[in-house]
């Protein structure tokens, strides 16, 4: 199954406070039926879905389904890939309204294994009507991935979005 990929998030948040919840699980399906054989560059595409179910305190629906396109090209050393995210609350007062939050990444290999970048998140709004800019959350991240880490530090552009956050995705 060689352009199939699962995966299970388990996403824990530290408050302000210094508490420590766990937000609850994310399971992931991923198909990426085009990408360059191994070891080579080129373009990638294929689409990821997710479904998540989070306590309430971190989203009122608590059920939220996800797809993201996946879109990009890997060269010798650089990465770009592009996200046209489309989510939507599966219970709630805005059950099955379509929101749209585009992600991008640009990276460059160090060394093999390693790469540095910047990877940028946004949430706009309603797919049929965008929300004031004020209202949008928009963060940008410097990244360091590993074969098993990706690790970063972002910052808020909008005061819609967290100031600081720190992200570390650990897969095996």
């Amino acid at each position: 199954m060689r352009n199939w990929d699962a995966g299970v998030y388990l996403p824990f948040v530290r408050s302000a406070e210094g508490a420590d919840f766990f937000a609850g699980p994310r399971l992931r399906l991923k198909w990426l039926p085009l990408r360059p054989p191994q070891g080579t560059g080129g373009v990638f595409a294929g689409i990821n879905g997710e479904l998540a179910f989070v306590q309430q305190r971190f989203e009122e629906a608590r059920r939220t389904a996800e797809i993201r396109p996946i879109f990009g090209y890997r060269g010798e050393t650089w990465l770009f890939s592009f996200n046209p995210i489309v989510t939507a609350d599966l219970a709630g007062t805005d059950k099955g309204v379509l929101m749209f939050a585009p992600a991008a990444k640009l990276s460059r290999s160090l060394s093999q294994g390693t790469a540095l970048g910047v990877e940028y998140y946004s949430e706009l709004g309603r797919l049929s009507h965008f929300a004031p800019r004020a209202e949008q959350s928009h963060t940008l991240f410097a990244v360091l991935d590993t074969e098993h880490l990706n690790f970063g530090i972002g910052r808020g552009l909008t005061g819609a979005a967290d100031r600081w956050t720190i992200k570390a995705i650990f897969s095996f």
